[in-house]
């Protein structure tokens, strides 16, 4: 099996929803495009990926929203070393259909009590769902590592919660573990990294907000 030496998770950047939510109202989730903002820092990202990368090819795999196929255009890889997948199971945690504002922020603030992992949108998904998905994504990821010609490095295009979700999976974090974490910021990158000992490690950790409740073990 030729594992890549590196996995690196990339959200997308700032899009219309991020700066003004109440394009939710009048735009599908899935139809937003990037700001202004968000095509610079998609631009920035990409000198980095392509500095990371140099001559090594890339198996890419990219959320079916506008925002993330905009952002990975931003990355002006070679097309000549990329490989590249629309990947449904990458995208956005769904919050069902178009959304009245008072209504999301109020969902948002029981979700921010509930606890994000278990907490389901009225019409739409919960963390755990997200957490499902990305789970048979990773089985099909394991998959391909087996074809002779995988290449060095696999490139996620994806959002902010599916990162952490991906990174929970595969480093087996516990749910309390991920309640403690932030979202990366726009455009930010993570790096699971291949060592010596055949092990993955996260290149950096996600910002903490607060430390993770311990319900202990029983017996």
């Amino acid at each position: 099996m030729a594992r890549p030496r590196r996995i690196v998770l990339v959200r997308h950047g700032e899009s219309e929803g991020n700066s003004d939510d109440t394009v939710y109202e009048r735009e599908p989730d899935h139809a937003l495009r990037l700001t202004e903002t968000g095509r610079r820092q998609a631009g920035a990202t990409g000198a980095r990926l392509r500095e990371m990368f140099g001559q090594e090819q890339v198996s890419v795999y990219v959320s079916p929203y506008r925002r993330a196929h905009e952002t990975l255009r931003a990355f002006d890889l070679d097309l000549e070393r990329v490989r590249i997948r629309e990947e449904p199971r990458l995208r956005e945690q769904d919050w069902g259909n178009w959304q009245d504002r008072e209504d999301v922020r109020l969902q948002k603030a029981y979700r921010d009590a509930y606890g994000h992992f278990f907490y389901r949108f009225a019409q739409g998904e919960s963390g755990a769902d997200v957490y499902d998905r990305v789970g048979a994504f990773l089985e099909s990821l394991y998959r391909s590592f087996e074809a002779p010609d995988s290449p060095e490095n696999v490139l996620l295009v994806t959002h902010g919660l599916t990162m952490r979700l991906f990174c929970m999976r595969w480093f087996h974090w516990s749910v309390a573990e991920f309640e403690s974490l932030s979202n990366p910021n726009n455009g930010e990158i993570r790096v699971l990294e291949l060592g010596a000992d055949g092990k993955y490690t996260l290149d950096r950790p996600f910002d903490r907000w607060r430390i993770p409740e311990s319900y202990g073990i029983t017996g």
